[in-house]
């Protein structure tokens, strides 16, 4: 006796389908369509998912480095002067104190012109 497929065949092209939901155009009503928008959502997902953690950085470093040249520091001086006293921040703990807390800033950047 053979097998039907229709209710595991409905079952994943609904999936699918729900998947496309707020895409446009027949991406949301045919399922080959669909199937080839969400396996393309999803490769972008995965690959931004990664380019965040660099864009991020890059923001980080750009606030650091504004801040920092209104003391009279370079980016690159600033971070060489932070190792060189072992002060351990990260960028994204500096961005934070550059943004919100001036002040603490100043304070570091103020350390590290110290000889």
């Amino acid at each position: 006796m053979r097998v039907k497929r229709g209710v595991p065949a409905h079952k994943k092209h609904k999936k699918i389908l729900s998947t496309a939901k707020g895409m446009q155009h027949y991406r949301t009503r045919s399922y080959r369509l669909a199937k080839q928008g969400v396996i393309k959502s999803l490769r972008y997902a995965y690959r931004d998912r990664r380019n965040k953690k660099r864009d991020f950085r890059a923001l980080w470093i750009t606030r650091i480095n504004n801040a920092s040249r209104e003391s009279g520091l370079s980016y690159s001086q600033l971070i060489n002067g932070l190792k060189q006293k072992g002060i351990k921040l990260d960028r994204k703990i500096l961005a934070d104190l550059a943004v919100n807390h001036p002040e603490a800033f100043k304070k570091i950047v103020n350390a590290v012109k110290e000889k």
